[in-house]
């Protein structure tokens, strides 16, 4: 996919070469005239479609994730063709609000939906998307949930001077048009009916797919993945999202988002036996997965529940078959709830895994000590090793403030009182 983005360019800078050669009587090489065509007219098309942009590092198209500071920590957004893997925090409270975001985006820009689950109706999930922030009618509402206007306005300055003024801002604030590349939401509101309504989905309902009679073959997939599998691929081809077919109607990137992958309710005993019969099933599905989305202007994002797989092995291999890992760690029912450094917050979000497409290995992010938290409408991410650097340097220049007070009034023969001081003229 990235080839295509910028063989544009690259065509481009060949023809000036060429011309400089024939200039010079230097004999150089020249592509075809019909073939630097068709990529310079692929080129745009693919950087045309709406909600994505091209990689500033290898031009590989990117789409963004509905939250824009996972957007910066991942590079810039989430590759088309890539799989997103979200390991699921605890008790399942905050992984489903990151993959209500990158639906709710695919809706904002026009992209089709494809939602997966074997625990809850697509049509309930699209029903329960958080609302865009996209005029400045929303700001109002916006500013209110950041700042609390009773709060005096020099107590806010201070408030942004000491803790926040160095500090690097993995959150915008403020919403962002429709303009431009990722989009706020409010978690306290609803998407309205009337975009849902014009956005086209498909939903993929696990109990209404398969039926209990169905024979499993021994050494096979599992039935959900099979099916699933088998939807997937159908939606690729007829819709016209496979990249070596050309699209009869303007492209569009297909969004495909799958909720407790690897649960017991897909079929699969990972997740009650260490050794289960099924123990290879999850692993070929993510294989066949990535292959699919390798040839097709889709990207993915699966939720699975890590936290209950027992064979360490497996999580392994899952981890390396796909492409972006991010993990969250929620406070609740730990020690850190009640850790003073940790007040502020919810829990921690583990950045595991980045992709570095075309290569045999991913890389790591540079970002570490990241916590999220979780307000009245937005769900924010803030480096907490930066702001605990900047709340000691605080605490440290009031203590030495209040001792260099302290030793000029004992030194200081004309102070009677410690709030008095008596001139001598």
């Amino acid at each position: 996919m990235a080839a295509v983005a910028t063989c544009g360019s690259v065509a481009a800078s060949t023809g000036s070469a060429v011309a400089t050669a024939s200039k010079s009587n230097v004999t150089s090489f020249q592509r075809r005239g019909p073939r630097a065509s068709v990529t310079n007219d692929s080129g745009p098309r693919l950087v045309s479609i709406a909600g994505t942009r091209p990689s500033v590092r290898n031009g590989q198209l990117l789409v963004s994730t509905g939250l824009p500071a996972l957007d910066q920590l991942l590079g810039g957004g989430l590759a088309v063709g890539t799989v997103l893997l979200i390991e699921e925090d605890k008790y399942n409270i905050y992984s489903p609000l990151l993959f209500k975001y990158f639906l709710a985006e695919g809706i904002v820009n026009g992209h089709t939906l494809l939602v997966a689950s074997a625990k809850e109706d697509p049509a309930n999930i699209l029903q329960e998307l958080p609302a865009p922030l996209l005029d400045d009618k929303c700001k109002k509402e916006f500013d209110e949930d950041v700042y609390n206007h009773k709060t005096p306005e020099s107590n806010i300055k201070m408030k942004i001077a000491w803790r926040y003024q160095l500090l690097p801002k993995m959150e915008q604030i403020g919403p962002v048009s429709s303009s431009r590349f990722g989009h706020y939401y409010d978690a306290s509101k609803r998407m309205p009916q009337e975009l849902i309504e014009a956005s086209n989905w498909h939903g993929f309902f696990l109990p209404e797919k398969i039926s209990s009679t169905l024979k499993v073959e021994p050494c096979s997939l599992t039935p959900g993945y099979t099916k699933l599998l088998q939807f997937i691929q159908n939606i690729i081809y007829e819709e016209g999202f496979d990249g070596s077919n050309p699209q009869k109607k303007q492209r569009n990137i297909l969004r495909i988002g799958i909720q407790n992958l690897g649960s017991p309710l897909w079929g699969d005993d990972i997740c009650c036996a260490e050794n289960g019969g099924n123990s290879h099933s999850l692993t070929k599905f993510l294989y066949v997965l990535r292959g699919l989305l390798r040839t097709s202007l889709s990207a993915c994002i699966i939720t699975m529940p890590t936290h209950l797989i027992q064979n360490k092995a497996i999580i392994a291999r899952v981890t390396t078959l796909s492409d972006v890992v991010v993990g969250l760690e929620s406070f609740i029912g730990s020690e850190r709830e009640t850790n003073p450094l940790y007040k502020d917050y919810h829990g921690l979000i583990h950045i595991r895994q980045i992709p570095r497409l075309n290569n045999l290995i991913c890389d790591e992010s540079d970002v570490k000590d990241l916590a999220f938290k979780l307000k009245r409408k937005l769900f924010t991410i803030e480096c907490i090793t930066k702001l605990r650097s900047y709340d000691l340097r605080r605490q440290r220049y009031f203590l030495s403030r209040h001792l260099q007070r302290k030793f000029s009034i004992k030194k200081n023969p004309y102070f009677k009182k410690p709030h008095t001081l008596k001139k001598i003229y």
